[in-house]
């Protein structure tokens, strides 16, 4: 009987103890590989908590408890979603660390990744700095430069708790009538190539001893990168945003593939699906781009997250057949869906679709493992809550320096007096009188472009901080100088002025994706007619304030000097810092400058080539002091 019990008592130790081994958390030890972690974790979990990692929600919808109830992985700020306005970095921080103890909440306290569109700085918060856009940045040529605004935006999005940024945009824009033309960085795929450093920026740099495809972000202040969109966007017909890039697989791989490659080999954490179509294929259904291309072949290891609604725009018209979006989109690769309302649409379509073997187990897992992989690998689960430990690098005077260096090495010199000999720029300080004239002179709205505070960009001065170009040319000119500001004199004033020189500062309206296509690329009036009235009474300097080449050519006679300017930012001091010669001009063209827009598309590899001015191009001048 003795021998019985003792045997027994041996058979309930050994079932306790493994229930106890069972219930060791190994995914909360940070100590363990992360595949370890991910696989302890993943056995953990059932559908339903899988289901609500690959779900991300607008914060407009979510509250704490559905954070909790439903396991979601991950919340946005669309364009302008914001806790209130004007909101501080402390309020952006109370916000995430509330959505984020809903998480911590939940059966197994699954740290949500908090997403936001940091596409030129940390551009939908008051205060924050606003670099130029990707335009700018290509004119610089300058990947060093694009790395270090890349570790200044990280600091500022974490500055307000967030962990994650919808960037680098690493489209190759073919055609300047498509409104996201300013967020790519140039018409060549090997300046775009060249520009992923932003990545190694935002995440910090990838250890040498990395597995191929592995994602990677360095801490506490950095931030998972997201590059995007994959594939064509720059490249669809006339430039119609959302529409239908025709090529052949060579011209892909040749012109919008090259650099996925090293945003993959720098580590980059997730990638973000196109709208686009690929020779009518919708990118979001493209099961041979997505699994067979990019994680397949490319040995991508992040996650795939799909754009805003992007699974409802698989069918036309958008959420026709969303069963059948949830089915296509899934089954395609993508694994993070950027719902980004309905959680209970989608979560229940997604749930009867794996139950009814529709979708394999193993698809979900996929996607799942893969989330994981970046939150385990970013620290997520060891540090899930926001401190305000940063909160003082958002907008601090050391990034907003950076941002200035950018957009002196961005402005591109077009025309710089009639002759070589008897060139306008760099112009003097000292004048007795000089006009600055134009829409864009004084508004931080118009140079800082779409994607700032809102979506589709604003209108003045007083949405955020920052420095218009005429207070910065304010600033520049000495003390005795006499400066008159006018938007839009007529020709009269001007020829009566006695203006030394005039300064005219013109150009688009802020727009975003496609409110931003525009099939005739004109300033917008009264632009023209100011260049008219200023450039015939007075020597001038035009400075256009743009995403992209614009209709210039009929003007160019009467113009002294043209200055492409881009899309700033908030540091307007970087364009005076050229105009008065404190620093040379050095940008050169990203894109080629077109005469008519009947020549689009054009670029730099056409067989026919015929531009007003070639990409590439920009003159030079030395700083005042070395003349």
């Amino acid at each position: 009987m003795g021998k019985v019990s003792a045997i027994l008592v041996g058979l309930l130790l050994l079932c306790l103890l493994g229930e106890a081994v069972q219930n060791v958390e190994i995914y909360k030890d940070p100590t363990q590989p992360i595949y370890i972690r991910i696989k302890d974790l993943m056995g953990r979990m059932s559908l339903a908590e899988k289901i609500g990692q690959m779900t991300q929600l607008d914060r407009s919808v979510a509250t704490p408890e559905i954070m909790k109830e439903f396991s979601i992985g991950s919340l946005l700020s669309g364009g302008g979603s914001v806790p209130l306005p004007q909101a501080t970095a402390e309020d952006w921080i109370h916000m995430v660390n509330d959505f984020q103890k809903g998480s911590l909440s939940s059966r197994l306290g699954i740290p949500m990744i908090y997403g936001i569109d940091a596409v030129h700085g940390h551009n939908s918060v008051y205060k924050a700095t606003i670099f130029p856009h990707n335009v700018g940045l290509g004119a610089t040529r300058d990947p060093e430069l694009v790395k270090r605004i890349g570790a200044a935006t990280a600091l500022e999005v974490r500055a307000t708790g967030i962990q994650y940024a919808f960037a680098p945009c690493i489209a190759v824009c073919r055609d300047p009538r498509w409104g996201r033309c300013y967020e790519s960085y140039s018409e060549d795929p090997k300046i775009v190539k060249a520009m992923t450093t932003i990545i190694t920026g935002l995440q910090g740099e990838i250890p040498t001893n990395s597995r191929a495809g592995m994602p990677y972000v360095g801490g506490k202040n950095k931030v998972a990168a997201c590059a995007k969109h994959f594939v064509g966007d720059g490249g669809t017909t006339h430039g119609i945003n959302e529409n239908n890039t025709v090529i052949d697989w060579k011209g892909l791989m040749k012109i919008h593939m090259p650099a996925y490659h090293p945003s993959i080999g720098r580590g980059v954490a997730t990638v973000m699906v196109s709208y686009s179509s690929w020779n009518g294929k919708k990118m979001h259904a493209n099961h041979q781009l997505i699994t067979g291309f990019l994680k397949n072949t490319l040995k991508f290891k992040g996650f795939v997250i799909s754009d805003w609604e992007g699974i409802d725009r698989i069918t036309s018209p958008p959420h026709a057949n969303y069963t059948y979006s949830v089915q296509a989109g899934i089954h395609a690769g993508i694994d993070m869906v950027m719902v980004p309302f309905n959680h209970i649409e989608f979560i229940g379509i997604l749930t009867k679709l794996v139950e009814s073997k529709v979708i394999p187990m193993s698809r979900i897992d996929d996607a799942v493992s893969r989330i994981l992989r970046v939150k385990f690998t970013m620290g997520l689960f060891e540090n899930p809550l926001a401190d305000l430990g940063l909160v003082d690098q958002l907008g601090s005077q050391a990034h907003r320096d950076l941002a200035r260096e950018a957009v002196r090495k961005s402005m591109v010199l077009l025309k710089n007096g009639e002759t070589a000999d008897a060139p306008l720029l760099p112009l003097p300080k000292k004048a007795d009188r000089i006009l600055v004239a134009g829409t864009h002179a004084d508004n931080l709205g118009y140079q800082c472009g779409g994607w700032t505070i809102t979506w589709q960009g604003l209108d003045g001065n007083n949405h955020t901080q920052g420095t218009t170009i005429l207070s910065a040319i304010s600033a520049a000119i000495d003390p005795s100088t006499e400066l008159v500001f006018r938007e839009n004199p007529d020709a009269e004033f001007v020829e009566s002025g006695n203006f030394s020189y005039a300064i005219v500062v013109v150009g688009e309206h802020p727009y975003a994706e496609t409110a931003g296509d525009n099939s005739n690329l004109t300033i917008p009036e009264p632009g023209p007619s100011t260049i008219t009235n200023v450039c015939g009474g007075v020597k001038c300097v035009v400075v256009v304030i743009s995403g992209r080449p614009l209709v210039i050519q009929p003007y160019l006679p009467s113009i002294s000097a043209l200055v492409a300017a881009w899309l700033p930012g908030s540091e307007g001091q970087g364009v005076a810092d050229v105009l008065f010669g404190d620093y040379g001009f050095t940008g050169k063209l990203p894109r080629t400058w077109f005469k008519t827009v009947e020549q689009l598309p054009m670029n730099f590899d056409d067989a026919y080539y015929d531009p007003l001015f070639p990409f590439g191009f920009g003159l030079t001048t030395e700083p005042a002091a070395a003349r």
